[in-house]
This record gives structure tokens, C-alpha cells and sequence, in this order.
């Protein structure tokens, strides 16, 4: 771990967002406002995907990326409310695929409601965002925008698609993440510096920092379902071994196990069996694979702060910073154990 990176332990839960915490609180309330615009038998199910949805991540790098390049002003924050409600469309509809019992501690909405209904609840979310993107006078914004959903979208359908698929790459692995994380991250970082007129390689530079944010904080989560404590983190966890997904550590492993415990794997992959975690934690390059996933979402994260050189210094540049110093905690956690 870098020695910039490093981070109490501690302080690994904690966010750092304190600079714009008014206007995170503006993005709250606009977010509720979005909720009365839906019918009134509608309502209460969206005011609880809101109350469950989220820490806010996306609208907040919308609003340091504006302070950051420019300053904050009231198209950032519709930017952040927008990119947040397509955000959880996208939880809604993962917790269906994954079925996902729990979020933030409380029932998802297919646990509580029943996947059908969940289903239609999250198009609703993707449709008002993508209507709410229109408001804008400009059209590049509402067409990133409407290809960042896309992207997510597409992502999520490949996920599925290769789910217990031996010839899934590294490489593939990389651009599903980028397009079903990746792409939101970006279109926030990138819109917000567009939006504070900045010139076309800073704008270029800044949605390389969301993109590399973003894929980190993937490989982040991935290796968090492996690891991770559902007590600590409060949502349901080993989803993706349930289900058949080749994340980055798995990929690793397949590649540095021996070729006995290689060809077990193989061979329970292949027959779409349930990939047990007592069984994982038992071949020895189990550990090795989750530490060669954590090292390279580290190494993202010190390419995206290469980026941040394009901006002035300010608070929010050093918060934008210390967006990466918290993660890098996160992974420095996951990698004590």
C-alpha cells in the first residue's frame, strides 16, 4: 500500500464528504421532491428505495468535481440527483438478479415486494432520471447520460450472460465493471468539469479519474463479497459465488491454482455448482488471488490521483483526493482481514 494511502483503520468507514455536506443535503431533498412526482400509489415504495438506496457517492463527486474545476452551482447538484436516481434503479434491479435479501440492514425490494414489482420499480427510476436529464439545455449532458445507463445496463446483461463461463478474460472481466460501475463514476467526474467549461483534456482527464475510481471501488466490492463480514457491511454477501460470477479474484485464482485444485474448480464451474467458500479458503493461492485483486484496484487509485494534477489546488481537489486515501483504506482493510 502506498505510503499516501495510508489510513487508521479506524477511519475505514467513514466517508469524506464533510466538505459538501449542505450541498449533499440539497441532493437529499431533491431526491424526495423526485419521489412526489410519481403517483401516489407509486410514491411510498420509491420513498423507500430512497431511504435504503445509498451513501450518496455519485452526487457527491458531482459537487466536489464542480468545486474543484470551477465551482459548485445548481446544474451540479441536478447532475448528482440525476446520476443518483439511475444508481438505484441499478441496486433495485441487482438485488433482484442477485437475490438479495438485505440492504443497509433492511429488506431489498424484491424481498419485501416480490421481483415483478421490483422490477417495474426500478424502470421507473431509469425512466424519470433519464426524462429529468432533458431539462437541460444542453444536449451533450443528456446523451452521456443516456449512454452511461446504457452502459450499466449492458453491463449487467454480460455479467449474467457469463456467469460460470470458464473462457470469461481478465480483460472481459475489466470492461463489464467499467461499463456496469465504471460508467456512472465517470459520467459524474467527466459532466461536472464539462459543466465548469473546463478544456477537453482536463474533461478527458477527469472522466479517466471517475472510471478508475469507480473500477477500483469494483474490485473493491468483489472481493468484499468474498471476505467480508454481512454483519459488518450490512447487505447480503457471497452472492457472487452463489451465482456463478467470475470476479477478479476467482480469475486470479483459476490462474495460480494447482492444477488438481484448478481442475476441481473447473469442473464445478462447468456443472453451474455453487463455488463453496469453505472450500475456496482451503487451496492455498486463495489468499494470494485476493491480494493480487486488492493491489490492482490500489494501483487504479494511484493512477487516478495522477489525474487530479489537471485541477488547482483547492479543498476540493484535496477532497477528491481523500476519496482515494478512503478507499485505499477500505482495501487496506479487506487485506488485514
Amino acid at each position: 500500500m502506498p505510503k499516501k494511502f495510508k489510513i487508521d483503520p479506524a477511519d475505514a468507514r467513514r466517508l469524506p464528504f464533510a466538505l459538501v455536506d449542505h450541498e449533499l443535503e440539497q441532493v437529499e431533498s431533491s431526491l424526495r421532491d423526485q419521489v412526489r412526482h410519481f403517483d401516489p400509489g407509486v410514491e411510498p415504495y420509491m420513498s423507500y428505495i430512497c431511504d435504503t438506496a445509498g451513501k450518496r457517492i455519485r452526487p457527491a463527486l458531482c459537487i466536489l468535481m464542480g468545486g474543484a474545476s470551477g465551482g459548485v452551482t445548481a446544474n451540479h447538484l441536478k447532475l448528482g440527483t440525476i446520476l443518483e436516481l439511475i444508481h438505484m434503479a441499478t441496486l433495485v434491479h441487482d438485488d433482484i438478479i442477485d437475490g438479495a435479501s438485505t440492504r443497509r440492514n433492511v429488506a431489498t425490494a424484491n424481498c419485501k415486494w416480490g421481483e415483478g414489482l421490483a422490477v417495474l420499480l426500478g424502470d421507473a427510476l431509469f425512466s424519470h432520471a433519464l426524462m429529468l436529464s432533458t431539462e437541460f439545455d444542453d444536449l451533450v449532458l443528456s446523451r452521456v447520460i443516456a449512454a452511461a445507463s446504457r452502459d450499466v445496463c449492458q453491463g449487467e446483461i454480460l455479467q449474467t450472460q457469463r456467469r460460470f463461463d470458464l473462457t470469461l478474460t481478465r480483460q472481459d472481466y475489466f470492461s463489464i465493471i467499467e461499463m456496469k460501475t465504471g460508467a456512472l463514476f465517470a459520467a459524474a467526474t467527466e459532466l461536472s468539469a464539462y459543466l465548469s467549461n473546463v478544456s477537453g483534456e482536463t474533461r478527458e482527464a477527469m472522466k479517466d479519474f471517475g472510471m478508475k475510481l469507480g473500477t477500483a471501488y469494483q474490485i473493491y466490492d468483489d472481493c468484499l463479497d468474498l471476505i467480508g463480514s454481512e454483519e459488518q457491511f450490512g447487505k447480503t454477501l457471497r452472492t457472487d459465488l452463489e451465482k456463478g460470477k467470475l470476479t477478479l479474484p476467482m480469475l486470479y485464482l483459476l490462474e495460480d491454482a494447482g492444477a488438481t485444485q484448478r481442475e476441481i474448480l473447473q469442473k464445478r464451474i462447468i456443472q453451474q455448482e455453487e463455488l463453496d467458500l469453505t472450500v475456496l479458503a482451503g487451496i492455498a493461492e486463495y489468499q494470494g488471488a485476493i491480494s493480487r485483486s486488492l493491489h490492482r484496484a490500489e494501483t487504479l487509485l494511484e493512477e487516478a490521483e495522477g489525474c487530479l494534477s489537471l485541477l488547482d489546488d483547492s479543498d476540493y481537489r484535496e477532497a477528491l483526493g481523500g476519496i482515494l486515501t478512503f478507499l485505499a483504506g477500505l482495501l487496506n482493510t479487506l487485506q488485514k482481514g
